[in-house]
């Protein structure tokens, strides 16, 4: 995974509606990206709605929430459209970000080795850097904990 500092990669990724989505449209303004496994399973979709709860005090604070995964743009438009979700979700089924970000990994569950994503968010800065990175995340409390670090910043 990458580290706080780190510049972060820059990325054009296909979004939930097909358009194109480069990190570096948001320049100049902080960005939560946030890496998920799967659309439509039970902690990526508390994960997602979480976000989507809470998605008004982010935009407030002038924040946009990014999620990746591997699933398809319909896919993402499917669970967009079924949740309500209302910030962006981005399509990587070529692993280049994930692979960029460190979070395609290998994961051990039931004594089986797999690759996979490992559920983690960035915090980058309004220049690019990697501002906070939180690792491992529980679904649930993702959101929150990433609006209570932007509210002490203030």
């Amino acid at each position: 995974m990458l580290e706080q500092g780190t510049k972060a990669p820059d990325f054009t990724l296909m979004n939930q509606q097909g358009q194109s989505v480069s990190l570096s449209d948001f320049r100049g303004q902080k960005v939560v990206l946030y890496f998920y496994p799967r659309d439509n399973t039970p902690g990526c979709t508390k994960q997602a709605c979480a976000f989507a709860s809470v998605w008004e005090q982010f935009r407030q604070l002038g924040v946009p929430v990014l999620g990746v995964s591997k699933d398809s743009v319909a896919s993402h438009q499917k669970f967009a459209e079924k949740y309500q979700l209302p910030f962006i979700l981005l399509s990587d089924p070529e692993l280049t970000v994930l692979n960029a970000y460190g979070v395609w990994q290998e994961k051990k569950l039931y004594g089986k080795v797999s690759m996979g994503v490992v559920r983690s968010t960035y915090l980058i800065s309004e220049e690019g850097l990697i501002e906070k990175v939180w690792p491992k995340v529980k679904p649930e409390q993702n959101a929150g904990e990433i609006l209570e670090w932007l509210r002490k910043e203030e």
